[in-house]
C-alpha cells in the first residue's frame, strides 16, 4: 500500500508539468525498490559507464560467473586477481576503480545501513572520496539502491538530450542548459527521481508535446 500512495503523489505532483505529463502517460507508473549490497551496486554502476544497457548486463553476469553466479564479498573481490577482472571486459580504469570501492568499504567497514541513514549530499560527498567514484554514479546508487525520491541527474546525457527536446532547450551552451534544466526541474521536487526516470523512459518514438 506505501508504494501505491507513494506513486498517487508523485503523480500528481510531476502532472502539474504539462509537458512533462504526457510522457508519464506513455508509460507505467514508477514504483522505487531499495536494494542490498550497497558496495555490489556501485561496483556495477562503474561497469555500465558509457556502456549500454544490453553490454553492462552481459559483463556484470561475467562477473557474478567469477563466483559461481553469487554475489561476491568486498574481500573476496579484492582477492581476485587483477588479470581475472579485466578478461570480463573491463579497462584497465573500471577495474582499479572497483578495487578502490571494495578497498574503501572494507576500511571504513561500511554497511548498507550507515549509508541508508545519510542524506544525499552528504552520501555524494562520502563516496566520492573513492577515486573512480563521481557524482554521477553517486546519484545511480541513490536513485537505484536506495531507492531515494528526490534525485536529479543534471549531468546525465540522456537526461539533458531529452530536457533540451522536450522543453525546446538550446543545447549548444551547455552552461545555460544547465541553468535551464535546474530551473525546470526544481518544480519536480521532491520527486525528480521519478521525473528522472519517466525521461529514460522515454522513447524517441514519444507523441509531440
Amino acid at each position: 500500500m506505501l508504494n501505491i500512495a507513494v506513486n498517487m503523489q508523485h503523480l500528481l505532483h510531476l502532472n502539474k508539468d504539462k509537458k512533462l505529463k504526457n510522457i508519464i502517460a506513455l508509460q507505467q507508473p514508477i514504483v522505487l525498490q531499495q536494494r542490498k549490497n550497497v558496495y555490489l551496486q556501485l561496483c556495477a554502476s562503474i561497469m555500465s559507464q558509457q556502456l549500454n544497457t544490453r553490454v553492462a548486463e552481459i559483463i556484470f553476469n561475467r562477473f557474478l560467473h567469477l563466483y559461481s553466479n553469487r554475489n561476491p564479498t568486498p574481500e573476496q573481490i579484492i582477492e581476485t586477481p587483477f588479470d581475472k577482472l579485466r578478461a570480463i571486459g573491463l579497462s584497465n580504469a573500471k577495474t582499479n576503480y572497483i578495487l578502490n570501492v571494495c578497498a574503501f568499504f572494507i576500511e571504513e567497514k561500511i554497511t548498507d545501513k550507515k549509508l541508508r541513514a545519510m542524506e544525499n549530499e552528504e552520501l555524494i560527498k562520502y563516496l566520492k572520496q573513492i577515486k573512480g567514484v563521481g557524482q554521477w554514479t553517486v546519484e545511480m546508487i541513490l536513485m537505484f539502491t536506495l531507492g531515494r525520491e528526490d534525485v536529479f541527474a543534471l549531468d546525465d546525457l540522456a537526461i539533458q538530450q531529452r530536457m533540451a527536446k522536450l522543453y525546446n532547450l538550446n543545447a549548444s551552451d551547455k552552461k545555460i542548459l544547465r541553468q535551464q534544466m535546474i530551473r525546470i526541474s526544481a518544480t519536480w521536487s521532491p520527486y525528480r527521481t521519478y521525473a528522472c526516470r519517466y525521461l529514460w523512459g522515454w522513447k524517441d518514438t514519444a507523441t509531440k508535446t
